[in-house]
């Protein structure tokens, strides 16, 4: 779930780092008396007074240097203010107010966002007087703190929860939601002797929720602390195969409801089949609705083995589904019970991997450093210029490309772009899709 974003900015060597690693509980941010220490933007997650959100350090922004690093470290801090729900702006209450903090203040003015002022250094009672001087700048009162002594934080933190936004459903609903886990497949897989062995195994079963249809239904059930709803479909047979108005045309039409509000879809395969006309077309229906994927291949203790054959398998499997080539795979027994353990522990990794979100910024060094080791197409002497990326959901992650004309993205160069992104960022399990948008060069 996507958590409000509070960027701390100032210039160099006012104790953003300090203050940084004193609330996150860790030393994230290398914490020097030298101007320039932290360059690149740097995330964590923090809790206070029940509201969640992700704090982002930055480096200083000495507003006037020309040097090269000086200059990318206030790019950078300028994507941290610009993608923020509230700014924390650091001063020096040692240092005084001084011309540079008047011209980070009239940076932030132009942004719109809630701006909290804070005056770090302020070690003492007797400094307090200190922090009046900072008025002047006209960006609301300042709040005198001392993040090395860790006076003040509190009242600094009060602050910044006020002015984030209000929480939404989601954030609210975070630590209730019940992950989804539907079993889909062909008729006779073992979809039934799957759900059985995994519930027969867990001994805190919570609840069992009778299915809206006579053959859909949900239990849930719990492993080390996560709820989980498994719902147990029936089998989806070729359309040519089903009567029109028979029940069980309306069941199949049930278990593809099931994948559409499912978060993991757990695909069956039968082993002494291998991977059918069918099982293709139902792995189309989740990777098209979006759904993180575990590819399950059922009945492995019917199959002779020798060496290799599960390797063999395997390949043969992401041979016939290398649309989806992305889906970890597993051989199991739901018969015998052997690594059908094996199943919740992907299932946790998978949805990890679907519901995860990439800061802006990283993003952004990943995609340079993709174009960089493979120019953009061009086409009729006009190349593609990709000019920022930003992640506008998950489940499944979704990227918004801005560039110059969506006409110059080529196929293979987007396929090339996805691959970049998993070889960096894993997502297995998961499809990951991309928005073009056409943004010209002034635009801001």
């Amino acid at each position: 779930m996507a958590k409000p974003l509070v960027a701390i900015v100032g210039r160099p060597n006012v104790g953003k780092s300090t203050f940084f690693n004193k609330i996150t509980g860790k030393r994230i941010s290398i914490v020097e008396d030298t101007p320039g220490v932290t360059r690149d933007r740097i995330y964590c997650d923090v809790e206070w007074q029940n509201r969640r959100f992700t704090m982002i350090d930055t480096g200083g922004i000495d507003p006037r240097s020309e040097d090269v690093l000086l200059s990318q470290m206030r790019h950078q801090a300028e994507i941290a203010m610009d993608t923020a729900d509230v700014i924390c702006f650091f001063a020096d209450g040692r240092t005084g107010l001084t011309d540079d903090d008047r011209e980070v203040a009239n940076m932030l003015r132009k942004t719109s966002k809630p701006v909290i002022l804070a005056i770090n250094k302020v070690d003492h009672i007797s400094m307090v007087d200190n922090i009046y001087e900072f008025y002047e700048l006209g960006i609301g009162d300042p709040i005198a703190i001392s993040a090395a002594n860790m006076m003040g934080l509190g009242d600094l933190l009060e602050a910044i929860c006020k002015e984030l936004p209000p929480q939404t459903k989601d954030e609210l609903d975070e630590e209730e939601h019940v992950l989804q886990l539907a079993v889909v497949g062909r008729p006779n897989v073992g979809k039934s002797s799957l759900v059985n062995k995994l519930l027969g195994q867990e001994r805190t079963m919570v609840s069992n929720i009778a299915g809206t249809t006579r053959d859909a239904i949900d239990t849930e059930f719990k492993v080390n602390g996560t709820t989980y709803n498994i719902i147990d479909t029936a089998g989806i047979r070729r359309k040519s195969q089903i009567e029109d108005e028979s029940l069980e045309r309306y069941s199949v039409l049930r278990s593809i409801a099931a994948i559409r509000r499912c978060d993991v879809a757990l695909l069956l395969i039968d082993a002494q089949d291998g991977v059918t006309e069918q099982d293709t077309k139902i792995a189309g229906l989740i990777r098209e609705e979006g759904k993180a994927v575990v590819v399950v291949v059922n009945k492995w203790d019917a199959i002779e083995k020798e060496t290799g054959t599960l390797e063999a398998f395997k390949k043969q499997v992401m041979e016939d589904l290398k649309f989806m080539d992305y889906a970890p795979v597993l051989f199991l027994s739901a018969k015998t019970g052997q690594r059908v353990h094996t199943v919740i522990d992907m299932v946790d990794q998978v949805w990890a991997q679907a519901s995860k979100r990439i800061p802006t910024g990283i993003l952004n060094d990943v995609l340079t450093d993709a174009t960089a080791d493979l120019q953009p197409p061009a086409t009729n002497g006009r190349r593609l210029k990709i000019y920022y990326i930003t992640q506008q959901g998950t489940c499944p992650p979704l990227f918004i490309l801005f560039v110059n004309d969506e006409k110059l993205m080529h196929f293979a160069y987007e396929r090339y772009l996805e691959n970049y992104f998993r070889k960096t960022f894993d997502f297995t399990g998961t499809p990951i899709r991309f928005i073009l948008r056409e943004r010209k060069k002034d635009d801001k």
